[in-house]
């Protein structure tokens, strides 16, 4: 089996190409500035190329902030660059897996629990309504295809919440984070490894993939200083205080019951899989600064 990675130049997008050439699986890979998915003939060319089995999509527009001032440019990536993908991939039979996100719902659920599959989208920010755009997109198109929706994503690079945490708490003894939003944090480890067991077992629709429990930013804040060793002081502030462009759900959480049922899996707890997260990168930390003292020995 073949695949085509778009976007890989994201988190989500470098943690599939870690993944792939960890099991040795075949794949190619695109993205800015070679291949814009918004450019429908470029893209029929590289996919036409590729000639994959599978198409996974981790290409976005996800700075929801200028999403709200430049609804058009998010809207092109995220409604009209997904539509042509779908369209391609319906032309030619192959499998479409797409990424959305928590920010579908408004954060008044009208039923209890967590936001599941079967709960109605109803976004109330622009990157929210161009996500799901894209979602309706490819349903009006095409059978064969997987979107997860997840949440809170973070892993290597700067685009997440843990990279800005720890870059406040350089300049800042004291930090303020909103005590009244909540979602799952959910590491693109896990969101690649379980997106490549829905794949081989044949699943299709609609998922939702997270990691278990939710936790408020200021909780999230606070676990990442504590696992970082850091003695920053986290103070409680409103979503309402940092007068955003971009109006963000109080409460996304998702539950992640469907897919965990199906392929049978223990999904852990948001809390475990960040400390994993923690502990692995203070490996790879130490193994580079061992190998810089072993080269800084032999004079290079």
């Amino acid at each position: 089996m073949k695949y085509l990675l778009l976007g890989c130049n994201g988190q989500l997008g470098k943690q599939f190409s870690k993944l792939f050439k960890s099991k040795e699986i075949n794949f190619a890979e695109y993205d800015l500035p070679y291949l814009d998915i918004f450019d429908y003939a470029k893209l029929s060319q590289a996919i036409l190329h590729t000639k994959p089995d599978v198409v996974i999509n981790c290409a976005a527009y996800n700075n929801v902030d200028y999403a709200e001032l430049n609804y058009e440019d998010a809207y092109k990536v995220n409604a009209v660059g997904v539509e042509n993908i779908a369209k391609v991939c319906s032309r030619n039979n192959i499998k479409l897996v797409h990424y959305s996100t928590d920010y579908v719902f408004s954060g008044i659920k009208r039923t209890a629990g967590l936001y599941n599959e079967n709960d109605i989208p109803e976004p109330i920010n622009n990157y929210g309504r161009s996500k799901l755009e894209g979602e309706k997109a490819i349903k009006n198109i095409y059978e064969n295809f997987l979107i997860f929706r997840t949440s809170w994503l973070y892993g290597d690079g700067e685009q997440n919440f843990i990279f800005k945490a720890l870059k406040w708490a350089e300049s800042q003894d004291i930090v303020k984070i909103a005590d009244d939003e909540f979602s799952v944090p959910t590491s693109v480890n896990l969101l690649a490894d379980i997106s490549l067991k829905a794949i081989n077992n044949g699943l299709t629709g609609l998922f939702h993939i997270t990691n278990t429990g939710y936790a408020s930013r200021l909780e999230w804040a606070k676990t990442i200083y504590e696992f970082s060793n850091l003695k920053t002081i986290v103070y409680p502030a409103k979503m309402a205080d940092f007068c955003l462009p971009a109006a963000r759900p109080s409460f996304s959480a998702m539950s992640n019951d469907k897919i965990s049922q199906i392929l049978a899996l223990n999904i852990s707890h948001w809390k475990d899989e960040l400390l994993h997260f923690f502990h692995s990168h203070q490996k790879q930390d130490m193994l580079h600064h061992f190998r810089r003292l072993r080269l800084s020995e032999r004079g290079f």
